[in-house]
């Protein structure tokens, strides 16, 4: 039998050690203990029913506007466009419901989370679960957030990755014009063409069988909804557009609090730290709550996973208290400058690696 040993683990490594950062962990915990003396972890029913109420509205206005209007052009897009404002805001539903963030018991979130992202979306539940539980846990870490994997393969993320991965002498794309090539395989791409097939790949293969019965319920119901006004050719052309419009708009608004953060390997930091340096807020404001599902403050929705997003705005400013007695940036941006960050930081980390790949 190996001897034990005892000591400190190597950085590199995982560690169920108490926190290096002791005082920021207690104050945390104490500004938690806060937060639910508050009631601020209790949520408001009416807000999402109304969330609710107004996606099943949409969805069926986008149907009227072909039938009482005719299939040309004209309609034809405005059903695109109010089809695909029905996605995103699904999308953000059933992220409410997904954190179990909405019902006092695990089995309601978990059923109206079947409902809204099966039903509503066509997508699993076991598979958004199964990612996005592991992108919380250690966001922008390589290896362990799973929405960073479009790195290397793709995309040069971050500082220490890129120029790492440029002394490695690798290069599987031309990093160097990523903040172009962004735009062709990033927001138009990802739901089409990548998350459309691998969804039905991840339930079959994992025999997920509950969650593709509710896929198979979102197919039915716009296959037959649809197909006697547009014909099969056109009610393909339209469920693409859909996803095309879903995928621009989600992919932005998901990408805005992240990419430009730090990203590295798991450096083994505490919690709070952890959270604190992959996210960055958007200012608040009727429509950007809305336009982003209120992940605009995606650093409290990371700090408090379960809190219900109507009540982020009322614990911002004791995060901001908290951030500044400790010396942590706390980043908040206009809308379009959060989208332009994007291309900068995939600019910035491209430069990195080309200077690496050619001279270090």
């Amino acid at each position: 039998m190996n001897s034990l040993l005892i000591g400190e683990l190597s950085p590199e490594q995982p560690s169920f050690e108490p926190t290096k950062n002791k005082e920021l962990t207690h104050e945390f915990r104490e500004l938690r203990a806060t937060v639910e003396r508050m009631g601020l972890m209790k949520s408001n029913p009416v807000f999402f029913l109304l969330c609710l109420l107004h996606i099943l509205l949409l969805d069926v206005a986008a149907w009227l506007t072909l039938w009482l209007l005719g299939t040309s052009f004209v309609p034809f897009l405005l059903c695109s466009v109010l089809l695909s404002i029905v996605q995103v805001q699904a999308g953000w539903l059933q992220h409410d419901f997904g954190h179990l963030s909405v019902f006092g018991t695990s089995k309601w979130n978990h059923l109206i989370h079947h409902f809204v992202i099966g039903h509503l979306k066509g997508a699993p539940a076991s598979w958004w679960n199964h990612l996005h539980f592991q992108h919380h846990a250690k966001p922008n870490c390589f290896r362990k957030d799973p929405d960073i994997n479009m790195h290397p393969f793709f995309f040069a993320l971050g500082k220490v990755l890129s120029v790492e991965l440029g002394k490695q002498k690798k290069k599987y794309m031309p990093y160097n014009h990523q903040h172009k090539y962004f735009f062709l395989i990033g927001p138009p791409a990802l739901l089409p063409v990548y998350f459309q097939w691998y969804i039905f790949y991840f339930v079959i293969k994992r025999k997920k069988w509950v969650d593709l019965a509710w896929m198979i319920t979102f197919y039915v119901r716009i296959f037959f909804t649809y197909v006697p006004l547009l014909g099969l050719k056109g009610f393909l052309g339209l469920f693409f557009m859909v996803r095309f419009l879903e995928s621009n708009w989600f992919v932005w608004v998901t990408q805005m609090n992240h990419i430009p953060m730090h990203i590295d390997h798991d450096r083994n930091m505490d919690w709070v730290s952890t959270q604190l340096q992959a996210t960055c807020n958007v200012h608040k404001s009727a429509f950007n709550d809305w336009f982003s599902g209120h992940l605009n403050f995606q650093i409290e929705h990371h700090l408090f996973p379960t809190m219900p997003r109507h009540n982020y705005y009322k614990v911002a400013p004791l995060v901001q208290s908290l951030c500044a007695k400790h010396g942590i940036k706390y980043q908040s941006k206009p809308l379009l400058s959060a989208f332009a960050d994007i291309v900068h930081s995939l600019k910035e980390s491209g430069q990195l690696w080309l200077d690496a790949y050619l001279h270090q």
